[in-house]
C-alpha cells in the first residue's frame, strides 16, 4: 500500500510537471516553455563555448521564430552551458578565404541578429556566463539583460583580434552606454564584469546565478501583463526602425564589406594564430 501510494505521488507529480513545461529544439538550441507564464525559454546549447557558426545560427533563428509563432508570452534566452552565455562567432568559420561559405555565414549571422532585434514579444537575456563579442551582441539585441555575478565578461571586443564590429553591433552598444563610453570600449575592446557592466548600464540587472536571472527576466516579461501587446510591438519597432531599415538596404553591401576584410592576408593569419592559442589552451 505505502509503495502504491509513493507511486501514485510520483505519477501525479511528473503529469503536474508536464502541464507546466514542454520542451522542443535541436541538439543546439533546446526551448522550454513554462505553461504558468506562456514564456519560452531558449537555450543555446553547443558545447564547449556556443560558439556561432552558420549551423547553430540557423538553428537558433528558427527557434525564436517558432516561439513568436506559438504565440508565447515572451522569450528568455540563456545558456546550458554552466559558464559560458556564448563566446560569440565562431572563428573557424571565418578562417577561410571562400567567399561563398563566407558569404553564407555572414548572411546568417544577419537573419539570426534581425529576427531576435525584431520579435514582437518581450523578450530578456539571462546571461550566465562570459559574452565577449557575438555573444555581446546576442544578449544586447533583447530589450532587458540580467547578468549573472562573478568573473566572467561582457563586451564587444573585435579590436583585440584586430576586426572590426559592424554598424549593427557598434549601434545598439552606443544607444545602450551613451556615446563617449561606448567609443572607448569599442576603440580597446573591454570586457567588463558584472559590476562594472551594470554601472555602465550594459545591463539591468546582476543576478546571484542563473535560476536567479530566469525568474528576474521573467518578472521583465511579466511586467507588461497590463499592457496592450499591439502598442508595445509597435512601439518597439519603431523605436528600432532606423537600424532594422539600414539592415534591409545594406545588407548585400554589409556582407561584401565583411568578405572584403575578413579575406585580407593580414587578417586571415591573425586567425590562424588566434586558432593556435586556443589550440594550445585546450591541451
Amino acid at each position: 500500500m505505502i509503495n502504491m501510494n509513493i507511486s501514485k505521488i510520483l505519477i501525479a507529480g511528473r503529469q503536474a510537471y508536464l502541464r507546466r513545461f514542454y520542451a522542443t529544439g535541436s541538439k543546439l538550441v533546446e526551448t522550454t516553455r513554462d505553461n504558468d507564464t506562456g514564456i519560452d525559454i531558449i537555450s543555446m546549447a553547443r558545447p564547449p563555448v556556443n560558439s556561432l557558426n552558420t549551423e547553430f545560427l540557423g538553428a537558433l533563428k528558427t527557434s525564436l521564430s517558432e516561439a513568436q509563432n506559438n504565440h508565447c508570452k515572451g522569450i528568455i534566452l540563456t545558456s546550458s552551458l554552466p559558464t559560458i552565455f556564448s563566446a560569440g562567432l565562431d572563428i573557424t568559420e571565418m578562417y577561410t578565404t571562400d567567399k561563398k561559405q563566407l558569404t553564407n555565414f555572414w548572411s546568417t549571422l544577419q537573419d539570426t541578429w534581425l529576427t531576435l532585434y525584431t520579435l514582437n514579444v518581450p523578450v530578456a537575456s539571462a546571461i550566465n556566463g562570459s559574452s565577449p563579442a557575438g555573444g555581446c551582441l546576442l544578449a544586447i539585441s533583447t530589450e532587458y539583460r540580467v547578468f549573472v555575478e562573478g568573473k566572467h565578461t561582457i563586451g564587444l571586443n573585435e579590436t583585440q583580434l584586430g576586426i572590426v564590429a559592424p554598424k549593427w553591433f557598434m549601434d545598439p552598444y552606443i544607444s545602450i552606454m551613451g556615446y563617449r563610453q561606448a567609443e572607448l570600449a569599442l576603440l580597446r575592446g573591454s570586457l567588463f564584469k558584472p559590476e562594472k557592466a551594470l554601472q555602465l548600464q550594459l545591463v539591468d540587472e546582476l543576478a546571484k546565478d542563473k535560476a536567479d536571472a530566469i525568474e528576474k527576466c521573467k518578472n521583465y516579461i511579466l511586467s507588461y501583463d497590463r499592457i496592450p501587446a499591439l502598442g508595445r510591438a509597435a512601439t518597439k519597432l519603431e523605436i528600432r526602425n532606423c537600424l532594422i531599415q539600414w539592415m534591409k538596404e545594406n545588407k548585400e553591401a554589409d556582407i561584401k564589406q565583411f568578405v572584403n576584410l575578413i579575406t585580407l592576408p593580414k587578417i586571415q593569419a591573425g586567425l590562424k594564430l588566434y586558432i593556435e592559442y586556443l589550440k594550445q589552451k585546450s591541451n
